[in-house]
């Protein structure tokens, strides 16, 4: 159910968004009912939620038997319930019920260090429309990882380019230099297949590419041209190397990995064909990196976790960034193939 952003206007501390940020969070809140004596948490559970109390009361239990109430026209009321993690205590709606309203923590976090980090800068009139890129960007699960306390280097180092319809922003085969967000406009991304130029998707507000490379340290694969004007945000190579390359990416060591294939994760080789067919992980199936934007991934359950791996960790990297995008649960194995034949016994 929609929440009117007003109400949000008067919690903490969300009273001191500006209207855009607070409209674009109330637009991901959850506003949720809960009948007399219902359980809102319990003691010593952990969640990624935020728990706003609008209106009726809350009963708070303490495992030693102590207990307090929270009413929604108080104080106390305006503030997050029961915050700390594991919660302390349950939280059960009072005699007349509750209304309240769940945000995720930690993108309600990035969006208020990206709110603060707007006024410093002077940049309040920008627009919601200005802005959009910015809510999709930390939206995006891959991001979600992003430490809060990088959020203020990585919008720092952007640098805003316009480029006018026809260009080309990458080559295919040159070396990667930047990493690209759009602002404004749409792309196309083409790939050389039987010697002849081929689009294979097309990108929008919001969107980022060109970290493949930087990533997997390799050549371009794509040429991305724009269609219209476009207004990008880039950020350089020795900047996303040093902001964004290290939490983009979640590492299992050889061990970890056995344990999660054990578990029914799904082990995806993101190498070239004929890599593959001259060794593979067992029950692996092949992916290469170059076609995990062209819909090769519809072959994935998301419900499944994911391990990818190449030679080295280099190309699994670029995967594990993308898949994280898509909304995939995805690990890449620390030093690829090698490191796994370096374990194994001569």
């Amino acid at each position: 159910m929609a929440i009117d952003p007003q109400r949000l206007a008067s919690l903490y501390p969300l009273d001191s968004l500006r209207r855009d940020t607070l409209e674009h969070l109330a637009g991901d809140a959850s506003l949720l009912h809960y009948g007399p004596g219902e359980p809102l948490f319990r003691a010593g559970e952990i969640d990624e939620d935020l728990v706003y109390l609008l209106s009726g009361a809350i009963d708070g239990q303490y495992p030693d038997g102590r207990g307090k109430r929270i009413e929604s026209d108080s104080l106390q009321g305006r503030y997050p319930v029961g915050e700390a993690q594991p919660r302390r205590f349950s939280a059960i709606a009072g005699p007349e019920g509750a209304e309240v309203v769940r945000l995720e923590r930690r993108a309600t976090e990035k969006l208020l260090a990206w709110d603060q980090l707007c006024r410093h800068r002077n940049e309040q009139a920008d627009s919601a429309e200005d802005n959009a890129w910015v809510y999709r960007l930390l939206g995006s699960r891959a991001f979600q990882k992003l430490p809060t306390g990088n959020i203020e280097r990585m919008f720092a180092a952007f640098r805003e380019i316009r480029v006018p319809a026809g260009e080309s922003v990458i080559e295919e085969g040159a070396q990667p230099d930047y990493f690209y967000v759009i602002k404004q406009g749409s792309l196309s991304v083409a790939k050389t297949l039987d010697g002849q130029p081929v689009i294979v998707a097309y990108l929008v507000r919001g969107d980022c590419f060109g970290e493949d490379a930087l990533l997997s340290n390799s050549a371009r694969n794509a040429t991305v041209r724009t269609l219209e004007d476009c207004r990008l945000m880039r950020l350089s190579r020795q900047e996303f190397e040093t902001v964004l390359k290290p939490p983009a990416v979640d590492w299992a060591t050889v061990e970890e990995a056995a344990a999660l294939t054990r578990a029914g994760a799904r082990v995806v080789d993101v190498r070239l064909p004929s890599e593959f067919r001259q060794r593979a992980l067992r029950d692996a199936i092949n992916l290469p990196l170059a076609t995990l934007r062209e819909g090769a991934v519809e072959q994935l359950d998301r419900r499944r976790p994911v391990l990818v791996y190449c030679n080295t960790g280099e190309r699994s990297a670029a995967a594990c960034f993308i898949l994280t995008r898509l909304g995939y649960d995805v690990r890449a194995l620390q030093g690829g193939l090698a490191r796994v034949m370096k374990k194994q016994p001569a």
